[in-house]
């Protein structure tokens, strides 16, 4: 009874387990596989040109550097190391995604190589690919430059300076960053343990310069996965960062004094309302010429005369 009993409640984890498997497969091979092939159908083999450059450019290095002089030219043109100035290990890191690794087989990277290029057009672009590819290889060489620089010890995060003289070429991290970030933004999480995983160990088993900077770019394609999509927010919040100015006064320029025009000293209508309060005026009466009287004329005394007595006459 007690063994049926715990049948008796496995058996439905065991099936909600199950179905949640079939859903993350089936969910994880639409993801990876059905839509980039449905995109590859629609775009034609124009949408697989970055996977041709990577693969063409790895073929033709690893041609060229079987030749004494090609191999030399080869180093000018794609040899990264870290004891190198830092302007020349910028300028040589595009075309050392495309120089193959010493320790690494070619044709059998070549497969990867293409593959990943391949799903990361057809799901993310042109231009994000090559940024995401470029991304993840600078990251790894910068940092493994600090971790040389840093030495060894803390607490096994430096490296010895013999690490500087390694040549570090090679598209395996930029392969790794690619199938990296697109688990994380497709949300599959076989294909991010089967990557991911697979550099863990790799670092852990050969602890070298190369599983660092591997784990390095699962690193560094993990963070750019989480911030895929997160575009506006990142640039409200580095907008709210940002000290906010805010405008002064802005100073006023003297006014010249304005002549006075006819208008404003012609006097003004009374209003209606000032003609309203405004006392009435009594009405004028017509003038005429009857009204005028003329004054009564003054009798005119003669000039230096007195009147005459009558004892005079």
């Amino acid at each position: 009874m007690t063994a049926e009993r715990h049948l008796g409640r496995l058996r439905p984890a065991a099936a909600r387990l199950a179905r949640f498997t079939g859903r993350t497969l089936r969910g994880e091979w639409h993801a990876i596989v059905v839509d980039p092939v449905r995109q590859l159908a629609r775009r034609g083999l124009s949408g697989l040109l970055l996977a041709f450059v990577a693969a063409f450019g790895v073929i033709f290095f690893h041609d060229i550097a079987q030749h004494p002089t090609g191999a030399m030219w080869v180093t000018r043109l794609g040899g990264v190391k870290a004891d190198l100035p830092l302007w020349l290990s910028l300028l040589r890191t595009p075309v050392s995604l495309y120089v193959p690794a010493l320790d690494l087989p070619v044709w059998a990277g070549i497969t990867q190589l293409f593959l990943a290029f391949a799903l990361a057009e057809l799901t993310l672009g042109r231009y994000r690919t090559l940024a995401i590819a470029y991304a993840t290889t600078l990251a790894g060489t910068l940092v493994a430059r600090l971790m040389i620089a840093i030495g060894p010890g803390w607490w096994g995060l430096g490296l010895p300076a013999a690490c500087g003289q390694v040549l570090d070429t090679g598209p395996s991290a930029a392969v790794v960053g690619l199938f990296t970030y697109l688990s994380v933004i497709r949300r599959a999480p076989v294909v991010f343990t089967l990557t991911g995983g697979s550099m863990v160990w790799e670092s852990i088993a050969v602890p070298n310069l190369a599983g660092r900077e591997h784990l390095i770019a699962v690193g560094s394609a993990v963070v750019l996965g989480l911030l895929h999509g997160r575009r506006a927010r990142l640039r409200a919040l580095g907008r709210s960062l940002l000290p906010t100015r805010t405008p002064g006064p802005a100073p006023t320029a003297p006014t010249a004094p304005t002549a006075p025009t006819a208008a404003s000293t012609a006097p003004t209508a009374p209003t209606a309302s000032t003609a309203s309060t405004a006392p009435a005026a009594s009405p004028v009466l017509p003038v005429t010429a009857s009204a005028t009287v003329p004054a009564p004329a003054s009798p005119h005394p003669t000039s230096g005369r007195t009147p005459m007595t009558s004892l005079e006459r």
